[in-house]
C-alpha cells in the first residue's frame, strides 16, 4: 500500500510541475499584451486531490495591489488559458484554474527585515561595548 501512495505522490508532483511550467509560459506570453501581468509571477501550483482544481499561486515584485490589478486580467483570460493548457498538456480533463496570492514572499521579506533589525541592534551594542572599553 505504501508503494502506491509514493507513486501517486510522485505523479501528483510531476503533474504539478508540468502545470507550473505551462501556466508560467502562458502567463509570460500573455504579459506581452497585458503590461499589468509583468508585475506578477507564478511561484507554485497545487492540484486538488481529484485533479479538478489547479491552484496557481502568484507573487509580485512590489505588493499585493499589483496582484489585485493582475487578477482582474487573469479572470478575463481564464477560459483561454484553460483551452491553451488543454492543447499543450493533452489530458482528458483540464482542471479549473484558481488564482491566489502567495504570501510566502511577503512573509520572507518581513522575516528578513526583522533579522536586519536584530543585526543592526547587535552592531550598535558591539560599538557601545567597544567605546565603553576604550574609556576604561
Amino acid at each position: 500500500m505504501k508503494y502506491n501512495s509514493g507513486v501517486s505522490q510522485r505523479k501528483r508532483e510531476q503533474k504539478s510541475s508540468l502545470y507550473l511550467h505551462e501556466v508560467s509560459s502562458l502567463i509570460q506570453t500573455l504579459s506581452m499584451d497585458e503590461s499589468k501581468l509583468l508585475k506578477v509571477f507564478v511561484t507554485r501550483v497545487r492540484l486538488s486531490n481529484d485533479y479538478g482544481v489547479c491552484f496557481v499561486y502568484f507573487s509580485t515584485y512590489t505588493d499585493k495591489a499589483a496582484f489585485d490589478e493582475a487578477l482582474e486580467i487573469l479572470k478575463l483570460y481564464k477560459p483561454s488559458l484553460r483551452k491553451a493548457l488543454a492543447g499543450q498538456i493533452g489530458g482528458r480533463y483540464v482542471p479549473n484554474l484558481v488564482f491566489l496570492y502567495d504570501e510566502t514572499k511577503e512573509k520572507e521579506r518581513h522575516i528578513e527585515g526583522l533579522l536586519d533589525k536584530v543585526a543592526r541592534e547587535e552592531e550598535i551594542k558591539e560599538e557601545a561595548k567597544i567605546e565603553e572599553s576604550e574609556k576604561d
